[in-house]
């Protein structure tokens, strides 16, 4: 752990409104959080965006650099940190959702959800900020119920290759349930399902990305087991809807500080997606089979009771409608390399 970082955004020069918030999020230039960061530009807010670029991406945030109410700070949050000035809500989406990607550094994975998450706290505590955690549906690990609901406690593997990013999620939820019985901290915890849409990575290596990548490059399509086991698949602008309306939302009976699933109920097998896919893309590739990875989930889908009853919220982008703008963004990103790559050779 490094010395403590103080982080000095200059919004307080700007001619914004009295009402504008001070966002930071964490993990701000990955597919969620950057989302997250030009949906709240978009609405007024001055956003501080702080990551490690282990798995963000410069292209996610490049528009926005030259925003005068957004600021970006190259940071890991498993290392202290102060800002300056006032801070209304922080968002933690920092942690490597992909499994490739966390699991080539599982111990750094397990720490930046946990003592990351600490650090967040502290500074939400600080300046008595609200925090949203960016808990994910792997808390439930492989399920013995379906659908899950945020009471089910989860049937997950302590010493698998998926455990540093599924527990790593549980115990900063339980660090955001005690910083706010304990200290008061006003927290929501999202466990997010299965989101997908433009500005994800295409090397993340989950599923959409990697059946439209594989579709659109003429490659087989990858399925893992034997394609049965199902997915809920959320596009991104319904999880921003959903994670904002949580952060901003107030329920008098405090069920708003207990863990809220995020995702689309509509529920389809690895197949389904990529029949979908190749149906969609026009693609010729074919489906080929590999063995299942230890521990991946059979069936996932996600109980959205609580997030309809306290936040009046629902997921309105079916799988098709938001696998258009989807395999558009995949296009553009495979005609930029390629561009590239022509310069480069010239």
């Amino acid at each position: 752990m490094g010395g403590t970082r103080i982080f000095r955004p200059d919004f307080e020069k700007l001619e914004t409104g009295a009402t504008a918030k001070t966002v930071v999020i964490a993990g701000g230039a990955g597919f969620i959080g950057s989302n997250l960061s030009h949906r709240l530009i978009a609405e007024g807010s001055r956003v501080i965006c702080i990551d490690n670029m282990e798995t963000g991406r410069h292209e996610n945030i490049a528009g926005l650099l030259t925003h005068p109410n957004f600021v970006f700070f190259l940071h890991d949050i498993l290392d202290p940190f102060r800002v300056e000035g006032p801070v209304d809500r922080i968002y933690n989406m920092a942690c490597p959702g992909s499994p490739p990607k966390y699991q080539r550094d599982p111990i750094h994975t397990f720490k930046t959800s946990v003592f990351g998450g600490l650090n967040l706290l502290e500074v939400a505590e600080e300046k008595g900020a609200r925090i949203l955690q960016s808990s994910t549906s792997e808390v439930y690990g492989d399920p013995d119920i379906s659908p899950q609901t945020e009471t089910y406690r989860g049937c997950v593997n302590t010493v698998g290759p998926r455990s540093c990013y599924d527990e790593g999620k549980r115990g900063v939820e339980t660090l955001f349930h005690e910083m706010h019985e304990r200290r008061g901290v006003d927290t929501r915890i999202a466990r997010i399902f299965n989101t997908y849409g433009p500005r994800m990575d295409p090397e993340d290596g989950r599923v959409v990305s990697n059946f439209v990548m594989q579709a659109l490059m003429g490659k087989d399509l990858t399925v893992y087991g034997n394609g049965g086991q199902t997915r809920s698949f959320c596009y991104i602008d319904d999880l921003l809807s959903g994670l904002m309306a949580l952060m901003e939302g107030d329920d008098p009976l405090g069920t708003i500080f207990s863990p809220v699933n995020l995702g689309n109920p509509g529920e389809f097998t690895i197949l389904e997606l990529a029949e979908t896919v190749l149906r969609m893309t026009g693609s010729q590739s074919e489906v080929v089979y590999r063995d299942l990875p230890i521990d991946d989930p059979h069936q996932r889908c996600p109980d959205i009771s609580r997030a309809k009853s306290i936040l009046d919220w629902e997921p309105k982008i079916s799988l098709a409608d938001g696998l258009i703008p989807t395999i558009a963004y995949f296009k553009g990103e495979i005609s930029g390399r390629q561009t590239f790559a022509t310069r480069s050779v010239a």
